[in-house]
């Protein structure tokens, strides 16, 4: 019995979504380098020649710059793991801190609502069941919804047709 049961709790599908950042850790080295070879021999200029509300100026848009990309960088550490076997559809989500939220649906009862917008594409995706609401894929950008949505529900459609 314990073999049938473990047949069917084998995920049919199975994905890990996180966002999508096109630069990478050399990239931001480059661009901090480039930034700083711009502002800071202005700051020098304007300090040696008595403008210094300008020089703190132009190293608090550097700091400022820094800040900015490493805060994008902490939310690129979000994580959904996704599966969907016979017994369940289990969505794992990891926040940047690391903190781990898993909600189960059974996946006889669960609905995956798209929202479309005619000229966007899918702009938001929840699974529905019963009283429960879960958005997923977030911060995907619109051509990787239309992959994992049209990957998702085929994967739904399977294991519900297999009764």
């Amino acid at each position: 019995m314990t073999d049938v049961n473990a047949f069917e709790d084998r995920p049919v599908f199975s994905a890990e979504l996180f966002p999508h950042r096109s630069l990478g850790r050399k990239g931001f080295r480059v661009l901090i380098a480039i930034a700083a070879l711009g502002f800071f021999p202005n700051a020098l200029w304007f300090a040696a020649h008595g403008a210094w509300p300008i020089a703190l100026y132009c190293g608090l848009a550097f700091v400022a710059l820094y800040i900015a990309f490493r805060l994008s960088y902490r939310s690129a550490r979000v994580r959904e793991h996704v599966s969907v076997s016979r017994l369940s559809v289990s969505v794992r989500k990891i926040t940047p801190s690391g903190r781990m939220s898993e909600t189960h649906f059974n996946p006889f009862w669960t609905r995956f609502a798209v929202d479309r917008h005619d000229e966007f594409g899918i702009t938001g995706m929840r699974l529905l069941s019963r009283d429960e609401r879960l958005e997923i894929g977030a911060f995907l950008n619109p051509d990787d919804r239309e992959s994992f949505a049209a990957a998702f529900k085929q994967a739904l459609a399977t294991v519900k047709q297999r009764i």
